[in-house]
């Protein structure tokens, strides 16, 4: 029997997932006060800033994409300002399609904030900084309140896009 046959003769048509590959899309710091800020003895104040972009790339690939601003100020004045954008290819096959988006936004997410987390805390220690670690992130919360954000704005406004979709992280 052909491998083809087999496939099919198997169940080429059970559900699968497959991470194609996890990238760093983006990444830069500036430190807009240097060398000045970097005198002053005050503990920063930290801000993080985060979101999620999907990116249909095929009826079976997607690109999901977590965005990431971290800025930490000192005095009122930026210290430094981290922004980062990192990346994977998913490939969904035979998926319902009603389980689709949730694993674009929960599932997909959980995989690539590691990656995130450990090349934001790189840049920050290579700039000469202490590391911030991100905080864990519950992504299926983060989920839940996106779909409660757009069901209040289909019932309050339809046609206005201009709602802000970011999460901002607590220190």
């Amino acid at each position: 029997m052909s491998d083809a046959a087999t496939n099919s003769a198997t169940g080429s048509n059970d559900p699968s997932f497959v991470i194609q590959r996890v990238y760093l899309k983006d990444l830069s710091l500036e430190q807009p006060n240097a060398p000045g800020i970097l005198l002053v003895h005050s503990e920063p104040q930290i801000q993080v800033e985060l979101d999620i972009a999907v990116d249909r790339l095929s009826d079976e690939l997607f690109e999901v994409a977590l965005l990431s601003t971290v800025t930490a100020r000192v005095e009122g004045k930026v210290m430094f300002l981290v922004e980062a954008k990192q990346a994977g290819i998913f490939e969904f096959k035979n998926i319902p399609p009603e389980q689709i988006d949730p694993m674009l936004g929960i599932t997909c997410p959980t995989i690539i904030f590691p990656y995130l987390r450990s090349n934001v805390a790189d840049i920050i220690s290579r700039a000469g900084f202490q590391p911030i670690h991100l905080a864990d992130i519950n992504f299926h919360g983060m989920y839940e309140h996106r779909l409660a954000q757009a069901q209040a704005a289909q019932g309050a406004q339809a046609g206005n896009g201009d709602a802000e979709s970011k999460i901002i992280l607590p220190n």
